[in-house]
């Protein structure tokens, strides 16, 4: 889906206006026209399938040794928007899956997070969204989702923050159960601990 810069020009322009601000001064006459940029980078996900990502995947018959027992990719970088008051949050998605008899390379699993940040959206959401696409895209056995992220409304208004952070956790399947998880979270906070 394409944005329409215009439109986000002019209400740029408008809300400059509302503050009591000339959007024609210099430092702000290009204001509109940059916020219109970053929001077409901001909010690519709209319009897109995350599970595009995931087609191209691997087939094997169930029990082969190139199915590992959980595919973890940790500390997946990622910005989204907040749809309350469309500033940012950033954090690291975990994901772990437990292979059917489908795998995909391991560089699909960002491109899937990505699409799915960039879009409007609330950290709960995007948790639940991401365990979504990867159960109905590869048939997993078993999901878990872990996004742990820093919120910039949280941070520069209101309660003031700075130094929280927000987890969430999606799970499905197998990774559902609490011992699975508990490994699971184990094994995503012992990167935590190599890095101190």
């Amino acid at each position: 889906m394409a944005i329409d810069s215009g439109r986000v020009e002019a209400a740029i322009a408008e809300i400059l206006l509302a503050i009591g601000e000339n959007p024609e001064r210099p430092g702000l006459a290009t204001t509109p026209q940059r916020v219109a940029e970053a929001y077409q980078e901001f909010f690519s996900g709209l319009g897109v399938d995350p599970l595009d990502h995931l087609r191209e995947s691997s087939e094997f018959p169930p029990g082969a040794e190139e199915l590992a027992d959980v595919v973890l990719m940790r500390d997946i970088e990622f910005r989204s928007m907040c749809e309350h008051h469309l500033l940012p949050f950033v954090g690291v998605a975990h994901l772990a899956y437990r292979p059917g008899t489908r795998i995909v390379g391991l560089g699909r699993l960002p491109r899937v997070v990505e699409t799915l940040a960039a879009r409007p959206q609330l950290q709960e959401r995007l948790t639940e969204e991401i365990a979504e696409a990867l159960d109905a895209g590869l048939s997993p056995l078993g999901v878990l989702v872990v996004v742990d992220a820093v919120h910039g409304c949280v941070a520069s208004r209101g309660a003031r923050q700075a130094s929280s952070s927000t987890v969430t956790m999606a799970s499905r399947g197998t990774l559902s159960d609490p011992q699975a998880r508990a490994e699971i979270i184990a094994l995503i906070g012992a990167r935590a601990t190599e890095a101190s």
